[in-house]
């Protein structure tokens, strides 16, 4: 006897939301902050051909990229809270302008003082984008996509080196090192209008969003902040009181002091590798580590959103980081060294978008902004250790290969820190909603 009884109609799939947010907001940060990283590191390929004008020693050389990172710190907080309770999108148009100004002038500096001076104003500057930028994001992409959305943005890192550093090489066979530094400021200055009309503080405010997109952000995130702990007020007690905070800021000194240490100098040992080769040459290869950072960076990002595991992400990549350090100081030879600086330059680069991704995750959005701003600030002081201590080990030993086992041993740090102090509140995120956003 057949059942009669009518059949229940299987749901239809939910249409699948617009994501034209990854398609705006994505590049228009991620080329903003490439020119911020050009103007920021084209000194790394400068300095090996800037000596003889400002008699700069190898010490001189590791202070003037370190100290760069004293005048990043200033801007941090305060910009972090600007773009928070004000407006992102406006704060990091007035820095914009600001650091392409400052970037330009640094061309005319006569002195090893007024270059450390430009170095350190050009630091102050760029500090707080970072910051702006990641509660510009965090207002754009739930928790589930945000690791994806900071490599993508974080992606520039690499990126800039990838053009910056042949660009820059090929200015030098035909322009002083002054020219270089004046030229590179000028991008920001045009780029800040693009940022202006493309970029908005919210989906709510953007002209070019669907009601659909803007919607479906916003309870996302919504459903995201109801379901993390409180954490008070967002003041910087309320944020120092979070233990998290604390272990993040350790992990992104050590990790960062490691970073820059490797980053100002590989120009430098690669000059020594083609035995004093053109600046063109020594730019291009420059570029092919920086090129395999920019893949591995964003798999590691894709990997750590759809698994959760954000601790895994870090500190994996360091862990290869460091033995890729070692045993580049260990080998002979042009190309084993060069293929361990690839392998370098990916393992330190990599997991920069699930680190950023953990306070989103940990805090709550009133104190997620001075909390950001405290991590980005004392760690980056790792940016002023980092290029110093290379310097001037390089200076003391005459080679960078203590220099660069030192910095292994600031790697490891960061790997036992975000091992052993970050065991709990990084699982892996929870769907918010079924809603698949197209392209993300």
């Amino acid at each position: 006897m057949t059942d009669a009884r009518p059949q229940p109609i299987p749901p239809s799939p939910s249409p699948a939301v617009p994501a034209k947010r990854w398609a705006y907001v994505i590049p228009v940060a991620a080329i903003m902050y490439m020119l911020a990283y050009l103007d920021r590191n084209n000194v790394s390929v400068i300095l090996p051909y800037m000596h003889g004008d400002l008699e700069l020693s190898n010490a001189d050389k590791g202070l003037a990229g370190g100290i760069f990172f004293v005048g990043y710190v200033f801007l941090q907080i305060p910009a972090a809270i600007l773009a928070q309770r004000w407006s992102a999108r406006k704060t990091v148009l007035i820095l914009m302008v600001a650091w392409g100004l400052a970037a330009s002038l640094s061309g005319l500096v006569q002195t090893k003082s007024q270059f450390y001076a430009a170095r350190f104003v050009l630091g102050f500057f760029e500090g707080g984008v970072w910051p702006a930028v990641l509660i510009l994001l965090a207002s754009w992409f739930p928790l589930r996509e945000r690791a994806r959305a900071n490599a993508l943005w974080m992606a520039c890192l690499p990126l800039s080196s990838v053009f910056m550093a042949p660009l820059s090489g090929w200015m030098l066979d035909h322009a002083s090192w002054r020219w270089v530094l004046v030229l590179q400021g000028m991008p920001p200055l045009v780029w800040a209008l693009v940022w202006w009309f493309a970029v908005a503080d919210r989906p709510a405010q953007a002209r070019w969003i669907s009601r659909a997109e803007a919607d479906h952000v916003e309870r996302s995130i919504a459903a995201d902040e109801a379901a993390k702990p409180p954490a008070g007020s967002g003041s910087y007690l309320d944020a120092v009181k979070q233990k998290s905070v604390l272990v993040l800021i350790g992990v992104y000194f050590f990790w960062i002091t490691g970073f820059y240490g490797f980053n100002l100098w590989l120009p430098s040992v690669i000059k020594e590798l083609t035995h004093d080769g053109s600046s063109t040459e020594v730019g291009l290869l420059t570029a092919i580590p920086f090129t395999i950072a920019l893949a591995v960076m964003i798999a590691n990002a894709a990997w750590s959103d759809r698994t959760g595991r954000r601790r895994q992400a870090v500190a994996v990549p360091l862990v290869v980081g460091i033995a890729a350090l070692l045993l580049g100081q260990a080998v002979d030879g042009a190309l084993p060294r060069m293929l361990l600086l690839c392998v370098t330059a990916a393992a330190v680069y990599a997991p920069y978008g699930p680190f950023w991704a953990i306070p989103g995750q940990l805090l709550r959005f009133e104190v997620v902004a001075v909390a950001m701003g405290l991590i980005n600030a004392l760690g980056n002081l790792g940016g002023f250790a980092g290029p110093y201590l290379v310097g001037w080990l390089t200076d003391a030993t005459g080679s960078s290969v203590t220099g660069f086992a030192v910095l292994s041993g600031f790697l490891a740090v960061a790997v036992a820190l975000v091992t052993l102090g970050l065991r709990t509140g990084t699982r892996p995120v929870r769907r918010l909603s079924e809603e698949a956003p197209e392209g993300a």
